[in-house]
C-alpha cells in the first residue's frame, strides 16, 4: 500500500491525537487529498534532517486520519488527526513537490489485555492528567481498562526523549511499556 508520509519530530501512537499546523504547499495538498478521499497518511519520526527539507526517518510509523480541521487566525490550516494502526516502511519515493510517498505494510495490532492490578494506579493518574490536558484529549475515546491504551497514552505524554518513544512504538510488549512507565513515575517520586 502506498501512502503519503508526514515526517515529523514527534511520535504518534495508535488512538493518540496529533495537532498540526500546515503551511507548506505539499502538505496542504496532501491534507486536502486525504480529506476529500477520507484517506490516511503516515507519520514517521525524523532520524536525520529537518521537517522542512529532505529527511531520513525511522522505518516504523503510525497511520493518521484527520478528525477535525480549522483555519487559524494567522491563515494557517490546523488539523487534529488520530493515530490508527502502526506500519512498517518498505520503500519510499519523493514527488517533484517534495512530498514523500511510502510503500508500507501494516503491523498487526497488539493483543490487548486488561490493565494488570499491579498497574491499576496508572489508570487513575492518567485520567487526572488527561483531564488537565484540555481540549486535545477531551473528545478522545478513553479506555482505562486496556493495558495497551493506557501504556500508549502515558508514553505519548511523558517527557521522555523521542528515541525512547520510538522504541516504545516499535515494541509490541505492553507489559514492558507499563514497567517503564511505572519506573519513570517512581523515579520522579523518590
Amino acid at each position: 500500500m502506498d501512502i503519503p508520509l508526514f515526517p515529523l519530530n514527534t511520535v504518534l501512537f495508535p488512538d493518540g491525537p496529533l495537532p498540526l499546523r500546515i503551511f507548506e504547499s505539499r502538505y496542504i495538498d496532501m491534507i486536502s487529498g486525504c480529506m476529500k478521499n477520507d484517506a490516511a497518511f503516515g507519520v514517521v519520526l525524523i532520524r536525520d534532517g529537518q521537517e522542512e527539507g529532505p529527511v531520513t526517518t525511522h522505518a516504523i510509523g503510525t497511520m493518521a486520519r484527520i478528525k477535525d480541521w480549522y483555519q487559524g487566525s494567522d491563515g494557517l490550516l490546523g488539523i487534529t488527526a488520530i493515530g490508527e494502526e502502526r506500519f512498517r516502511l518498505l520503500d519510499r519515493s519523493r514527488q517533484e513537490d517534495g512530498l514523500n510517498i511510502g510503500s508500507v505494510e501494516t503491523i498487526a495490532p497488539e493483543h490487548d489485555l486488561p490493565l494488570p492490578d499491579e498497574y491499576s494506579s496508572l489508570a487513575k493518574i492518567l485520567e487526572n492528567v488527561l483531564d488537565d490536558l484540555g481540549r486535545l484529549y477531551e473528545s478522545l475515546e478513553r479506555n482505562y481498562e486496556s493495558a495497551v491504551w493506557v501504556s500508549y497514552r502515558f508514553i505519548e505524554i511523558l517527557p521522555i526523549d523521542l528515541e525512547q518513544k520510538q522504541r516504545c512504538l516499535e515494541s509490541s510488549d505492553t507489559l514492558a511499556r507499563l514497567r517503564l512507565i511505572d519506573d519513570l513515575l517512581h523515579s520522579v517520586n523518590t
